[in-house]
Order: structure tokens, then sequence, then C-alpha cells
């Protein structure tokens, strides 16, 4: 199947852009985010990395008739699980937080949580192809990322807040300007998991407080999150709050610790620590 079958896109606007893996049917499946910008261009997570997504953007011109004069395309995971850093080693430049460098350049298939089945898959990508086959694959990152750290594309300028929780090294990108928050899995509108490997509830909570504080003061009018559809700060407000207030309570406490039980020993079965 080629790159132009596998993704399909729509223009939000202003270059940016929202892709996704057409034949990846399940809730995993991640959002992929194009924005242009006037010196540089920034993919904001990758997907599974099954077909060539950079191919995909050149076919369909998605960086416009001239893209030899910007600076190579950068890629960035809001974190380092399988569905949003799977492409990442298709890119000359990559960005990831600090805390997953060692992740994605030893190809640790625990950390970035690998599980894909076959009935995900509506259409194989090559023939043949079989999930109990698929690792992300190694990559070494050239942007290694910190809060506050500030990623200029010329015309438009994206924030690094870190907001582990979900994962250790899970971050937001916050247009401060244009008051936009590409979020990843930090926030998304559906139920937010903080029970896999280096899922952290406290570190969650100071996360969904820093969320709420975007709101209150105005700084966030849209989220384009990791999955699902994007939505508004009424929206962001009542999620990060609601999660706030149930993440602490004895029933919340115990689902966690059951779930991330069941979670390690079904990833370390299939993913035993060691480089792809």
């Amino acid at each position: 199947m080629s790159a132009a079958d596998w993704y399909a896109h729509k223009s939000l606007g202003d270059g940016l852009f929202w892709i996704q893996e057409r034949f990846y049917q399940s809730e995993n499946r991640a959002n992929i985010w194009l924005l242009r910008g006037s010196h540089q261009d920034v993919v904001i997570d990758t997907g599974l990395g099954l077909r060539s997504l950079p191919e995909y953007i050149d076919v369909k011109k998605l960086l416009g008739e001239d893209p030899q004069r910007k600076n190579p395309l950068l890629a960035i995971a809001t974190h380092a699980h399988f569905d949003h850093s799977g492409g990442l080693h298709q890119f000359q430049q990559v960005g990831v937080h600090s805390a997953e460098v060692d992740a994605l350049a030893n190809g640790d298939n625990f950390e970035t949580v690998t599980w894909l089945s076959d009935r995900e898959i509506a259409e194989a990508p090559s023939p043949g192809w079989r999930a109990r086959h698929y690792k992300v694959k190694a990559v070494q990152p050239t942007h290694i990322l910190q809060e506050g750290d500030v990623i200029n594309l010329g015309d438009k300028q994206l924030t690094v807040l870190h907001m582990p929780g979900h994962s250790r090294g899970s971050i937001c990108l916050h247009d401060r300007d244009n008051k936009m928050l590409f979020s990843g899995d930090v926030v998304y509108d559906g139920a937010m998991i903080d029970w896999l490997p280096y899922s952290h509830v406290s570190d969650y909570i100071s996360s969904c407080e820093r969320l709420v504080g975007l709101v209150d003061s105005e700084q966030v009018d849209q989220v384009l999150p990791g999955h699902y559809n994007t939505f508004g700060a009424k929206r962001l407000h009542r999620i990060a709050s609601t999660y706030i207030s149930r993440a602490g309570t004895c029933p919340a406490k115990f689902s966690t610790f059951a779930w991330s039980a069941l979670a390690g020993v079904a990833l370390r079965a299939s993913n035993p620590r060691s480089a792809c």
C-alpha cells in the first residue's frame, strides 16, 4: 500500500493540517498534526510509521511548492508511546522531551508501550504484514526538549510545557499568540490513562492543575489533542478538573493499581527490554 493510500488529511487553515492513518482503526490511533511556519515546519506526532509520512507530505504538497527554502521538517513526539513515535525514524530532525530520549534511542518497546493487534489494521500496509512483528524502531533525537523551550517556526512559536503523568516525558506545545494547545495524550476528550509504565498519578494531577490555570488565565482557546476531536477551553477546564477531583479517590487508586499491574505484565511479556 502506498503512503498516499495509507494516510488522509484535512486542512484546518493557517498552515495547519490534521493527518490520520486511515487503516489503523483503533481508539489508539493518534492524531498527526502538521504546522507550517515561515522558516520551519513541524510535524507533531508521527503515528505508527507503517508507511512513509514524509512521502505522503511530499506527494500531497502539504509544505507548498518550494519546501527546500526552509529548514528540514522537524518531527516532535509529544511522548514516546508507539502510536505517536512509530514514524520518528523517517525524519532527519526529531524532538522529544529529555526524559524519554533513552527510550527512543534504545528502541525500548516496553517504555513505548507497543501493543498492536491484527484486528486494529483494516488493510495490511504490505503483503504478509502481521502486528506481532511490529516494533518502534530506534531513533536518536536531534532536539532534546525541556520545559520552557521555544520552537521558532518564524511566524509562529511553540512553547514546550512538560506535563508528566500519562508518561514521564509527556509534553504539550503551546502557541501562545494563537492560544492553541497541542496536547498529545496529556489531555483529550476521552478516558485519561494513568496506569501505564512510567505513568504517575500525582504528576498527572499537577499537570491537570496547570491546564486549569491556562484556561483560567485565558491562554488557551483551542486544544488539538493526541486522540479524537479538537475542543475548546471550557471542555478543557471540565476534563482537567474532573480528573483532579476523581484521581485521589479510593476507587480510582485501586483501579489504577490493578490496570498498572496488568499492563506491566502484558507489556513485559510482549516487549522484553532490548533494542529493536
